[in-house]
C-alpha cells in the first residue's frame, strides 16, 4: 500500500483511508458488526488512516471505533485517527457552525471519551465560522495540541486563501474536501495551495457517493435516506442522468478488467503525491474494491481514457442542497 504524509513532517500513513461516515448509516443501514469487519479488512491489507466526526451518528461512528481499538490488539498502534468538530445545532434543530475554543475542546473531550484514547492524531475544523477569524480558530487548535489532545490539526472545506492564512499561524497537516471525478472544484487552487505548503489534501466522498461504483445507489433508496434525499445530484431528473453518464466510466472499468470504483481511486490518488483518498463503505466486498484502487498505476493513456469517458462538467446537479452548503468555503 502506497503511503503518503499528513503534512510536510507529520504521520505517514496509507494513501487510501477509511471514511467512517459509513458506519453511522448515512448512506443506509448498518451494524457495528459490519464497521468492525471493514477495519479487520484494513489491518489485513495495510490501510491505516482512519477519519471520523463527532457528529456521524451524534458519536455513533466513533464509538463503533473506540469498542474496536479496545477489543483488538494492536489496533490503536495501527490506526492514524481523526476527527472533527465545528457543526452543531440550535435549538430549533437548524444547523449552526461554532468553532470557539470552548465548543471546540468540549467536543474534542467528548471524542477522545467515545474514542477510548488520549489524543486524535489529526483534529479538523469541520465547517468554518464566519464570525470568527481563521487565524483565531487556527490558534485554538494549537492550543489543543499543545494540551496533547491532538497531534496535528486540520480544516474540512475551506478555501485556498484561509489555508494560507491558517499556515501562517501553524502548521496545517491536512485539509479535507470533497474531490473525485465528480468534484473538480478544488484543482481551481486548493490541490496546487496545498502542495505549495506541504498540506495534505485529503479527498472525502472520492467515488461520488456511489455514482462512481458498479452500484450506484438507486433513486428510491437515495430518497428514503436524510443526507442524500436534499443532494441534488440524487435527485430527479439529475439522478438518471447522472446515473447514464457515469455508465461511461463502468464500460471503461469492464474494458480494463476493474472495479469502477478502483478507476475513481486511482484517478484521485494520481492527483499529485500530497493527495489522500477516505471512501466510506459499509461492505468489506466493496473496500476491496477501493482498496484495489490504491494499488493501481495507471498509464497516462488510462488516465486520458478515464477523463475522456468523464470531462470536467459532466455532473447534473450542485453537490450540496442549500442547507448542507453551511459553513462551507466557497471560491473561485
Amino acid at each position: 500500500m502506497d503511503r503518503r504524509r499528513l503534512g510536510r513532517d507529520g504521520a505517514e500513513v496509507s494513501a487510501l483511508g477509511i471514511g467512517g461516515m459509513s458506519f453511522a448509516d448515512f448512506y443506509g443501514p448498518t451494524t457495528e458488526a459490519e464497521s468492525h469487519a471493514i477495519l479487520d479488512a484494513a489491518m489485513e491489507l495495510g490501510i491505516t488512516h482512519l477519519d471520523t466526526a463527532n457528529v456521524y451518528g451524534a458519536g455513533r461512528s466513533e464509538t463503533a471505533i473506540g469498542r474496536y481499538l479496545k477489543t483488538r490488539q494492536g489496533a490503536r498502534a495501527h490506526f492514524t485517527i481523526a476527527t472533527k468538530a465545528g457543526i452543531t445545532s440550535d435549538a430549533q434543530g437548524r444547523r449552526v457552525i461554532d468553532n470557539s475554543a470552548a465548543y471546540l475542546e468540549g467536543e474534542l473531550d467528548q471524542s477522545l471519551a467515545r474514542l477510548g484514547i488520549e489524543a486524535v492524531d489529526l483534529f479538523y475544523v469541520h465547517r468554518r465560522d464566519d464570525r470568527l477569524p481563521i487565524e483565531e480558530v487556527t490558534e485554538t487548535l494549537a492550543a489543543l495540541v499543545r494540551k496533547g489532545k491532538a497531534r496535528a490539526i486540520g480544516f474540512s472545506e475551506i478555501a485556498p486563501g484561509s489555508l494560507r492564512r491558517a499556515a501562517a499561524v501553524h502548521p496545517v497537516a491536512a485539509v479535507q474536501s470533497e474531490y473525485s471525478l465528480a468534484t473538480r472544484a478544488p484543482e481551481l487552487g486548493l490541490v496546487q495551495a496545498c502542495a505549495d505548503l506541504g498540506t495534505a489534501l485529503v479527498a472525502f466522498s472520492p467515488v461520488g457517493r456511489s455514482l462512481l461504483t458498479d452500484a450506484p445507489i438507486p433513486l428510491d433508496v437515495a430518497q428514503g435516506l436524510p443526507f442524500l434525499k436534499g443532494n441534488p445530484r440524487f435527485q430527479a431528473p439529475n439522478h438518471a442522468a447522472n446515473i447514464a453518464a457515469t455508465d461511461r466510466l463502468r464500460a471503461l472499468a469492464r474494458e480494463m478488467g476493474e472495479p469502477a470504483a478502483a478507476l475513481a481511486i486511482a484517478w484521485v490518488l494520481s492527483r499529485g503525491g500530497h493527495v489522500l483518498a477516505i471512501p466510506g463503505t459499509r461492505s468489506v466486498a466493496h473496500f476491496r474494491d477501493l482498496a484495489c484502487g490504491a494499488g493501481l498505476r495507471l498509464a497516462p493513456d488510462a488516465l486520458a481514457a478515464i477523463e475522456a469517458a468523464l470531462p470536467v462538467g459532466w455532473a447534473h446537479g450542485d453537490r450540496y442542497g442549500p442547507m448542507q452548503w453551511v459553513g462551507i468555503e466557497r471560491y473561485c
